[in-house]
């Protein structure tokens, strides 16, 4: 886990999604959501919604990726026929972790999809702080040499 290493944070807002995610370790993403394409080195997880109770409203796992492929819908979720033909980023990951304290969304806003850095959503206590502009995460060399 480095610094620079960049964090995707994905909203699950469906009990059966994030049953897919800690049972069989991967998730589903929109090509079209992702059009400048996923490279990230770690996916988390925006909980929302009722199914979650308490961690609802707050990042609270994540994985590091281990593999991505392209796949439509239909082979992803035979069960579920609409927008078969649908493209989506399959992602795979080691098993999901707790983020712990969980990333809480305070004040409430709207969530899609956040790119971040590590160091940024480990030390993130808020949604906000994953947008962190300070001088330690703009200039890593030059706090680390100084250090």
């Amino acid at each position: 886990m480095y610094a620079d290493d960049r964090v995707l944070v994905g909203v699950v807002n469906r009990a059966l999604d994030f049953e897919i995610a800690r049972r069989d370790n991967w998730y589903r993403i929109p090509e079209k959501q992702l059009p400048r394409g996923l490279n990230a080195e770690y996916i988390a997880f925006f909980l929302s919604g009722k199914p979650f109770k308490e961690r609802s409203g707050s990042v609270a796992y994540f994985a590091r990726i281990t593999g991505l492929e392209l796949a439509r819908r239909r082979d992803l979720l035979p069960d579920e026929a609409r927008r078969a033909d649908d493209i989506y980023y399959k992602v795979q990951f080691r098993h999901l972790l707790p983020k712990e304290p969980p990333i809480r969304n305070l004040p409430a806003r709207s969530i899609s999809f956040i790119r971040t850095t590590w160091d940024r959503f480990v030390s993130a206590e808020t949604i906000s702080d994953l947008y962190l502009k300070g001088d330690f995460f703009v200039d890593r060399v030059y706090h680390a040499l100084r250090n």
